[in-house]
């Protein structure tokens, strides 16, 4: 607003200054070629009038920018002491929250002071102490220690003759397998006897469905259960297709540990 009305007045003494110009220009165009002395003085006074309006104009316009620069200043200073308070507050609340933290860590794991910390030491040398005062060897209990031991290996024949009475657990498998004929014209119920046939040690046959495949070809799904350390699957699949006339390949599809 500073500014603004400097312009105005430096616009005004100027406008004054010109109106002076004119003025004195017209009279020696009229013929005044020798005007008085009072005409000629009050021109220039007039002219030094309007030159001090504009000195004084461009003052007032310095004053005014010096003016906003000071404010500015002012707002930054402000925006100083509110980050430097702000950052006091942060630092406050950071101390609170580690005071916490600690007393959490004290609740959790317990108070242990320097007191119990020398005590600890101490409360072990003097354990070893009673124990070296301690006759592990003495004759008074000689007769104790032969029964404690006589005891001892009693329940420990008694635990073996137990143990060895109890069945080993045998690792068994479920299997299903799925026995492919050639065709359709393949007869279903004289492969699946014949895949029964096969007997090995720790083999048991279970139950047997016909699958479709596609083209009215159907294949046989057939469960066994066999024990792992005595039958080979492998082995059991290499047995069935040799009944070459019914059986194109088997497959394994599932094999769960029971």
């Amino acid at each position: 607003m500073a500014t603004k009305n400097a312009k105005d007045l430096l616009w005004f003494d100027k406008s004054t200054y010109d109106d002076a110009e004119r003025k004195y220009y017209e009279r020696l165009s009229r013929g005044d070629a020798a005007p008085s002395a009072t005409p000629v003085s009050s021109v220039a006074s007039e002219i030094a009038k309007a030159r001090q309006h504009i000195q004084q104009s461009l003052q007032a316009g310095g004053a005014g920018l010096s003016g906003d620069a000071i404010a500015k200043v002012s707002a930054i200073e402000q925006e100083n002491i509110a980050l430097r308070n702000i950052c006091s507050d942060m630092s406050e609340i950071i101390k609170k929250l580690e005071a916490r933290l600690a007393a959490l860590e004290l609740k959790v794991t317990g108070p242990v002071s320097a007191a119990q910390a020398k005590a600890a030491p101490a409360a072990a040398s003097n354990g070893d102490d009673d124990d070296d005062d301690v006759d592990l060897f003495g004759s008074d209990d000689e007769a104790e220690s032969a029964e404690a031991q006589r005891v001892k290996e009693e329940r420990i024949a008694a635990y073996a003759a137990k143990k060895a009475k109890k069945p080993a657990l045998i690792a068994k498998s479920s299997v299903l397998l799925d026995v492919k004929p050639w065709d359709d014209e393949t007869d279903m119920k004289e492969m699946e006897k014949a895949v029964r046939t096969v007997q090995m040690d720790g083999l048991v046959w279970g139950a047997a469905k016909l699958v479709p495949l596609a083209f009215g070809i159907k294949k046989l799904s057939i469960m066994c259960t066999v024990e792992d350390d005595k039958v080979s699957i492998e082995e059991l699949s290499e047995k069935i297709e040799e009944f070459e006339d019914f059986v194109q390949s088997v497959d394994v599809a599932a094999f769960n540990k029971i």
